[in-house]
Parts: structure tokens; sequence; C-alpha cells
């Protein structure tokens, strides 16, 4: 009697949907944790916050310069008016460099360099928590969008959250301590990462040729300049002298997962979910990461923290619910297709 092999069955939508959704959101709780972890000089870790920056954008390179070479040959194979950056980038040299100046390379540099000075309770609330914040300023600036009275309310919400975090960090600073300067490059590298979101929305890219493209920018721009500057000893860096295991780690995490691997999840989670639900989930991260940061990393949690975590969390589902009123809102579907 022959055997016969029975096709794997192919994963639903759903089930597509929630593994997406689980990988991302355990992704980015693990950024911020092992972000702290790397990079705190108290733990001695042996690699510089720009070495980690270099090891992301090392890792990210290795896959995705190759995957935007192949597509800006399969579109010029195609005949397809395809505008192309050195050859890796599938989009045009203008959008390359705006794009991956603020959401490759700028961003890696601040957040990671954030993590040296503040502890991963701060990042929780200041990075994903502030994210609403500066995306909804700027598109409400650059694409001219309305703020609805829900809205005002979750972004007050978020802004004193922060100001509850970072603003009692600015005032210790009076004491000698560097916290602040840490939480300072926190919001400024998620107003960075805002800004990207905002050009992806402005010019409607696609999420995986965005990627690639900030990406390509980064590892070619910052890769050779921070290899000779860390060569010729003008900045501090340890990449020649660090373990090998502790490089690869940072590049399979940092770059595969935290840039590939998650971009393509949260680009799922979307698809299924919709982007009002996906922003409901990813609300997760600043809480899942705080509880983290307790429990793995032994980081003392002040009231100061709670409160502005409970009040970034609120005001993030605050907009998420204004999303859902304006989504379902014929009025404001018709004046956003006029």
């Amino acid at each position: 009697m022959p055997f016969t092999f029975d096709r794997p069955r192919r994963l639903s939508p759903r089930a597509i949907g929630i593994a997406s959704a689980v990988i991302t959101v355990l992704i980015w709780t693990s950024f911020i944790l092992i972000a702290r972890a790397s990079a705190d000089p108290a733990r001695g870790g042996p690699l510089t916050p720009l070495d980690i920056a270099f090891c992301r954008i090392f890792g990210a390179a290795l896959i995705l310069l190759p995957w935007g070479a192949y597509l800006v040959h399969q579109d010029r194979a195609r005949g397809l008016p395809s505008a192309s950056w050195m050859g890796v980038s599938p989009l045009s040299r203008r959008i390359t460099v705006l794009a991956g100046f603020f959401g490759g390379l700028l961003y890696a540099m601040l957040a990671y360099s954030g993590f040296a000075y503040a502890p991963a309770l701060h990042a929780s609330v200041l990075l994903p928590g502030s994210l609403p914040l500066w995306t909804t300023l700027l598109a409400a600036w650059l694409l001219r969008e309305h703020i609805t009275p829900v809205r005002a309310l979750g972004l007050a919400l978020i802004l004193l959250g922060d100001l509850l975090v970072g603003g009692l960090s600015l005032l210790r600073a009076f004491e000698g301590g560097q916290v602040w300067l840490g939480d300072l490059l926190f919001m400024s590298g998620a107003l960075c990462w805002a800004t990207y979101s905002v050009l992806v929305r402005h010019h409607r890219l696609d999420a995986v040729r965005a990627t690639i493209a900030i990406t390509s920018f980064a590892a070619l721009t910052y890769l050779p300049m921070y290899s000779a500057l860390a060569l010729t000893g003008v900045v501090q860096s340890h990449l020649f002298t660090a373990p090998l295991q502790d490089l690869l780690f940072q590049a399979l995490f940092q770059g595969w997962g935290s840039v590939v691997i998650s971009g393509i999840t949260f680009t799922q989670m979307i698809r299924y979910f919709g982007p009002v639900r996906s922003t409901m989930i990813t609300a997760l991260v600043p809480g899942l990461s705080a509880i983290g940061a307790v429990l793995f990393l032994g980081e003392p949690l002040h009231w100061n923290v709670v409160a502005g975590l409970v009040l970034v969390t609120a005001g993030i589902l605050f907009g998420v619910r204004a999303a859902t009123r304006n989504a379902a809102n014929p009025a404001v579907l018709q004046r956003a297709s006029a």
C-alpha cells in the first residue's frame, strides 16, 4: 500500500495575525529590556551604545541590502519606472536619504544612547509612549490632519505622563544626575521615528521597501564612517575588542529581530487587525516592558513612573478611540477622500 503524505495545512489569516501580534509585542518589549541591559555602563557591557547601533544596522543590512538589490533588479526587468538609490534602495534618492536619516540612522543613535543614562522604566514611558504624541502633532502640521477633541484629550494625557517621568528627572539634574539626558534622548528618538512614520504616510510608501530604504541609507553612511572613527580612536568603541558572541547576539536581535522580523510581523498585524486595533495591541508594550524592567533588571518602580505609565497608556487608548470614531463617521470619510 503506497504511503500518502498530506500537505501541511496553511495557517489561517487569523492565526497569522495573532502570531504576528504576539511576536511584535515580544520583540518591542525585549528591545527595551535588552538595550538597557546592554548599554548601561553600570552593568559592564562590552559594547557602547553606538556599537550596538552599528550591530543593529549591520545585522539588518545583511538581509535587507540584497533584498533591496533584488527588488531594484526586478523593477528594471519589468520595465517599471524605478528610481533607486545606489542600486540597493527600491526608493528614490530623496526619499531614501530623508527617511533613512530619521528612521534608520538618527533613531538608532539617539535611542541606544538614551539607555546609557536612563533606566528601562523611563524608556517604557517615553520611547513608545510619546510616539503617538509626536506623530499626531507632526501629521497635523505637515499633513494638515484634524485633531479631534477626544484625540486632544489623549495627547494631553500622554504629555502629562511624559512630564511626570521626564520632568522630574530634569528637576533632579540640579542634584547632579544624568537620567534627564537619557529621557531627552528617548523623546528625541521618538520624534525621529514619528517623522519617519509621517513621511511613510505622506508618500504612501510600502512597508517593506521603506524598511529596506532606511537600512540601506544607514548601512552605506554609518557603517563605513563609524568604522573609520573607531579605528582611528576618534570615538570610544569596543567593536574590534568585544567578544564575537556579543557582536553576533546584538546583530541578530537588534538587526534581524528589531528591524527585519518585527517590521514584517507589524505589517502582517496591521493587515489583519487594522491600524486602530493594532495600536491597541502595541499599547501593551509600555506596561509589559515596565514589568520586565522591575522583574529582570531590578529597577525600582517609583510613583511618578507608575503614574506616567498609566497616563500614557490611557492617552494612547483615547487616541485609538478617536480614530475608531473617525473611521466609522461617514462625514469624516467624505472629507478625507475629498
